[in-house]
């Protein structure tokens, strides 16, 4: 069964797809909260610098020591990023722009200078090509196994357990870092071995999808799921089915449409983005609107209570408190002034007499009415 499996080319490409974007989109979620996404890009280029060093060292183009060169170019990445930012010469995004572009254009000169004949190359390691990532295979107990099937397989495991054995941690590393520290949970001991395993997971990533799409799982899933729901848990949840949806979905388009896999994957995650943004249910611009909307029809409903507690007792109120001096007193036009009155009679707040036409407080509307007059009674 398992054979069969690996020999349908499809549900390979989509497999190596999908986990490429749970492994990304567990560690980006905790990125994305910390505003420190923009690691990603630096890392997902800097880390060639590693590669490209491990292979003139060892001549191997696939080294297992690759891994630690490359995470330990992510890391010096971060942490030249951070000592520039301290100088306070420059900001702190400013000085990852700074940095990351100088160490990738340093490992793209050694590449044509000393790794010219290598398949070694800058820009499948910023593409990458995934329907070719099954040609590329380990045979393991008389079964062909795809070398990044295997290889992104391990790192997934990898990040989903620390995320499990550290969730509590991660957690309160990202919302409350001075608790954390007070606490002796080494928040910062923790963020560079999140980077440490986003180094490892773009090095994984590069012969599959490369640098771009790698980018892409990391912070748009994340994010998309964060515009959704505000349970850490279920953003963890829902950025790594949005990440499966999207392999999935991304490789039927672009078997439709001949276009490039990876391509067309990012383009899904950016319309999944694109939806949540529009239509999320708490912070989408219709649920937003919507809230807004509901905002100003309560104040409105709030003017009312307030213009008729001042009248209540006055000898004109029989003139005051009418439906057609709304118009006239609070500048209402016909139909709004028939859209609040009903809201303020839906909810139990007025009454409206049938014999005078008079609109009536009820003990509801009048301890609102009062409520909203208290602050500026007291000034």
């Amino acid at each position: 069964m398992l054979a069969a499996l690996l020999d349908n080319v499809d549900l390979v490409i989509m497999a190596i797809g999908a986990l490429v974007g749970i492994a990304a989109s567990l560690l980006g979620t905790f990125l994305v909260l910390r505003r420190s996404s923009l690691y990603s890009d630096a890392i997902s280029h800097s880390v060639l610098l590693g590669i490209v060093l491990v292979y003139l060292m060892s001549g191997d183009v696939h080294s297992p020591y690759q891994l630690v060169g490359a995470a330990l170019a992510g890391l010096a990445t971060v942490y030249l990023s951070e000592l520039l930012g301290a100088s306070r010469r420059v900001k702190q995004d400013a000085a990852i722009g700074l940095v990351f572009p100088a160490l990738f254009a340093l490992a793209v000169l050694l590449i044509n200078l000393y790794a010219r004949d290598v398949h070694l190359d800058e820009h499948a390691v910023l593409l990458g090509e995934l329907a070719f990532a099954w040609l590329d295979v380990v045979p393991i107990g008389g079964l062909e196994i795809p070398r990044s099937l295997l290889t992104m397989s391990a790192i997934t495991l990898v990040n989903a357990l620390f995320v499990t054995l550290f969730y509590k941690e991660l957690k309160l590393a990202v919302f409350d870092e001075g608790l954390a520290h007070a606490l002796g949970l080494k928040p910062r001991l923790l963020f560079y071995i999140l980077l440490l395993l986003t180094s490892v997971t773009a090095v994984g990533a590069f012969d599959a999808v490369g640098a771009i799409l790698f980018i892409t799982f990391v912070i748009v899933p994340p994010a998309t799921a964060y515009l959704l729901t505000d349970r850490l848990w279920l953003v963890l949840v829902g950025s790594a089915a949005i990440a499966v949806l999207a392999s999935v979905t991304g490789f039927a388009l672009a078997m439709r449409f001949d276009v490039s896999i990876g391509g067309m994957m990012a383009t899904v995650t950016g319309f999944f983005l694109a939806v949540a943004f529009v239509a999320g249910p708490r912070y989408g611009l219709v649920a937003r609107w919507l809230r807004l909307r509901q905002q100003r029809a309560q104040a409105h409903v709030r003017m009312l209570l307030v213009h008729l507690l001042s009248h209540e007792y006055d000898e004109e109120a029989a003139l005051e408190n009418v439906p057609a001096a709304l118009e006239h007193h609070l500048r209402w036009p016909p139909r709004l002034s028939q859209a609040v009155v009903a809201a303020a009679q839906a909810q139990g707040l007025v009454t409206l007499s049938t014999r005078d036409q008079r609109l009536h407080l009820t003990e509801a509307g009048r301890d609102m009415a009062r409520e909203v007059l208290e602050p500026w009674r007291r000034h």
